[in-house]
């Protein structure tokens, strides 16, 4: 069995980091917990945020010499439980950071909470449920 302690990260590819950067950061409010500096020939570029107390992380990567075409589809969902209705500012601040607010696909998230598209097309759900 895998313990509830490890840590788990999950990966995407996008276009562009810095795009990804203002939406995750600026406009959610996660961290920078890693970044490459400067590109590295036959490495990927990344950036790693989250919040530093948290087990998981999310990563972002772009290979500038094989791009990869971010494929989202409706259901590719990144969901944030904030045991409450989304702030209205912060709704304003992801789509000013470059998200765009759409319907969700599953009725569920719809009336639980708020979706709105990445950079990249990539859905972030602010549900307005708790974790139990």
């Amino acid at each position: 069995m895998i313990d509830h302690t490890v840590r788990v990260r999950l990966a995407r590819p996008s276009r562009d980091l810095a795009a990804a950067e203002r939406f995750y950061v600026e406009g959610l409010g996660l961290a920078i917990l890693g970044r490459t500096a400067e590109h590295i020939p036959g490495e990927h570029d990344l950036l790693m945020v989250g919040w530093p107390e948290a087990t998981w992380h999310f990563e972002l990567t772009h290979d500038p010499e094989h791009p990869l075409e971010p494929t989202p589809t409706v259901d590719d969902l990144f969901v944030v439980y904030l045991g409450k209705p989304a702030d209205e500012l912060l709704i304003d601040r992801l789509v000013a950071a470059g998200g765009t607010r759409v319907l969700a696909h599953n009725p569920y998230w719809e009336k639980h909470g708020v979706t709105i598209a990445d950079p990249d097309g990539y859905r972030l759900v602010l549900c307005s449920r708790a974790w139990r």
